[in-house]
């Protein structure tokens, strides 16, 4: 028995070093316009549809600890992982990671630069490596909220070649350009993302050939307040828990429960794990000089413990548990074993 316990946990320990708990892959990424676009990651002139995604993954794959960002409302990157993350019972699964941070100066409510985004999961159901399945809502707690507006739909323009920017009449030395972007929303809704001082560059995506770009999704109620009620200080408050970039890295509120899975109705998903997510932008707003809210990424983890945990100091799951190991899917379960036609390994 202390045979099969050991081989079972350096097989296990064996197959977790030949995978790794971050992003492996960047499968697409596609920003609105915001004012770090074509900053994070660079553009260069030539770069394509490929070549900004491969830079989007450099940036935040293997724990390289580089940041993108998805600009406005709609933007969003596809990555997935080198494995199964399993949805564990009663735990939280994976965590996204972005740049929130809070404000010194707390009021009744935690807020500072929390900027959420909506997650989105998908579990590889036709298993051919691809994040082409059905897609699935992690319903945080803003998913019920009255003011949420699901089925959203927003349009932005790109600036006319010929177009002349419009300062700000009270502002022009931080505005620079009032009418910088044109978006319209299917609510009714029309307005402009105005240009800073600060990024002076393009804010449509450079990349992009099309003339215009329109996201599909949740919207979530905006964020924002002006605490300082003449425009020099906003705050930006975190809502409870179940998005990126809405919580610090290394507080649990920004840790992920695949449970929260729904499907388009709003029933649970039931997923037992998933491979692919899709993190987009999940507010539509400006606040002042801080421009418009942009969710920013900096990568994911599969927080499972496995990963985390001494090869000696390894417990084995009682329930079943898919893993790939060179290409090769195994099953474990307590101490055995398992290929997918049901062979035991470890005899």
């Amino acid at each position: 028995m202390k045979y099969l316990v050991l081989t079972a946990q350096l097989f296990f320990a064996t197959l977790l070093m030949a995978q790794s708990p971050y992003i492996s892959r960047v499968w697409e990424y596609k920003p609105a316009p915001g004012q770090f676009v074509n900053i994070l990651p660079e553009y260069e002139e030539g770069d394509d549809v490929e070549a900004m995604c491969r830079k989007a993954e450099e940036a935040i794959a293997n724990n390289n600890k580089g940041m993108i960002t998805l600009g406005g409302w709609g933007g969003y990157v596809v990555f997935g992982f080198d494995h199964l993350i399993v949805n564990r019972p009663e735990a939280k699964d994976f965590v996204v990671l972005g740049n929130a941070f809070y404000s010194n100066q707390q009021t009744a409510k935690t807020g500072g630069s929390c900027e959420p985004g909506i997650v989105m999961v998908s579990y590889d159901a036709n298993g051919n490596g691809q994040p082409d399945d059905e897609w699935y809502e992690i319903a945080g707690s803003e998913y019920t909220n009255p003011q949420t507006i699901h089925n959203y739909e927003l349009t932005y323009y790109r600036p006319s070649e010929d177009h002349v920017a419009t300062p700000s009449l009270v502002n022009p030395k931080t505005f620079i350009d009032t009418t910088h972007i044109a978006w319209e929303d299917n609510q009714e809704n029309k307005g402009y993302m105005y240009q800073l001082v600060y990024h002076k560059q393009p804010y449509y995506p450079l990349w992009i050939d099309d003339n215009t770009v329109t996201f599909k999704g949740t919207r979530l109620p905006d964020n924002y307040a002006d605490e300082s009620g003449n425009g020099t200080y906003y705050v930006l408050y975190a809502y409870d828990y179940g998005y990126a970039d809405n919580h610090p890295n290394n507080n649990e509120k920004a840790q992920i429960d695949i449970d929260w899975a729904v499907k388009a109705d709003g029933t649970p998903a039931n997923l037992p794990g998933i491979h692919f997510v899709k993190v987009y932008t999940g507010v539509n707003q400006q606040c002042g000089w801080l421009g418009e809210t942009s969710t920013e990424i900096m990568g994911a983890e599969d927080l499972d413990p496995a990963f985390h945990t001494a090869v000696e100091n390894v417990t084995m799951p009682s329930l079943p548990v898919k893993r790939f190991i060179n290409g090769q899917l195994y099953i474990i379960q307590g101490t055995k074993i398992y290929t997918v036609t049901g062979l035991i390994v470890n005899k």
